[in-house]
């Protein structure tokens, strides 16, 4: 009888802390700037490439919201959460959606950010993204006007968070952006292109590839921490572009945390593959406790 009711009460209180996106929120009214002749019909699949689920054609930019649980202490913290998927596609669970619900129980208000993408002409928009990626020169200069489109939404997403802010229980002091592969592209446009009083509070950049232009732009006068995280055998060899923006980071006078492991591939997330790097997001939280993001 006993067992029983231990087993109830744990039962309880794993339904309690369940958490599920409780709105999605529309970034703009009417059709977004820029993109209002775009016709292609946002869609989601299963990436046998990916092995998880992905977004695609993207045209009208939303925030998933991921609010702090029941009986869970809110921190005030805030986090935008970029997908990568190379502008093609969004990996929204492995990048997005899960991390969502891990940092949620942690106290953290997050927002999964579904940003605007290149038009996909096939039915398989991650094979698409790496066909196109052969030529990687071609590909990121065709894609800057989509880019530049996901910087605002970006941008909008931390106006956002700031301006709903009492809402939510968050601290405007406290607004953060994540982003992974071409999500920290997004992330840092709203780092190194952004008004001042716009920047968000800090930055973690996941195995990113930010556009080689914003690798030459001066860190901002702010305090930001950024938190860095990649594998060495990334088979997009994206790697030095990490390093890269660690030293930016660390030259500036800025906190700065970088985890290099020697394996784990592009794209791991929040993925398993019985490797240390299946700890990133352990490390993660820890940083985001020594900053003071995980107190009230």
């Amino acid at each position: 009888m006993k067992n029983k009711i231990t087993f109830l009460f744990a039962f309880l209180l794993l339904v309690g802390t369940t958490v599920k996106a409780q709105e999605t929120i529309k970034l703009y009214q009417g059709k977004a700037p820029g993109s209002e002749n775009w016709t292609q019909k946002e869609a989601e699949m299963y990436s046998d490439l990916f092995k998880t689920e992905v977004v695609y054609n993207v045209t009208d930019p939303t925030l998933i919201v991921y609010q702090v649980p029941k009986g869970i202490k809110n921190t005030g913290t805030a986090i935008v959460i970029a997908p990568g998927g190379g502008f093609q596609s969004l990996s929204i669970n492995r990048e997005g959606k899960e991390l969502a619900e891990i940092l949620s129980k942690k106290g953290i208000t997050a927002f999964v950010l579904k940003y605007r993408l290149n038009k996909t002409e096939t039915n398989d928009p991650a094979r698409e993204m790496m066909d196109k990626l052969k030529d990687r020169a071609a590909f990121e200069k065709n894609s800057l006007a989509t880019i530049q489109l996901a910087a605002q939404d970006g941008k909008n997403a931390l106006n956002y968070v700031r301006a709903n802010a009492s809402k939510y229980g968050i601290d405007t002091k406290k607004v953060g952006i994540i982003g992974f592969s071409a999500g920290s592209t997004v992330a840092m446009e709203t780092v190194l292109d952004n008004k001042p009083e716009q920047l968000p509070d800090f930055v973690a950049n996941i195995y990113g590839g930010p556009r080689p232009e914003l690798l030459s732009v001066p860190a901002p006068d702010k305090k930001i921490p950024m938190f860095v995280c990649a594998a060495s055998d990334d088979q997009l060899k994206l790697a030095p572009r990490s390093i890269q923006m660690y030293n930016k980071w660390l030259d500036a006078g800025q906190t700065v945390e970088l985890h290099m492991y020697s394996k784990g591939g592009h794209g791991f997330g929040t993925g398993k593959q019985n490797l240390p790097v299946d700890s990133w997001e352990t490390r993660f939280e820890e940083w985001l406790s020594l900053e003071g993001f995980l107190t009230k």
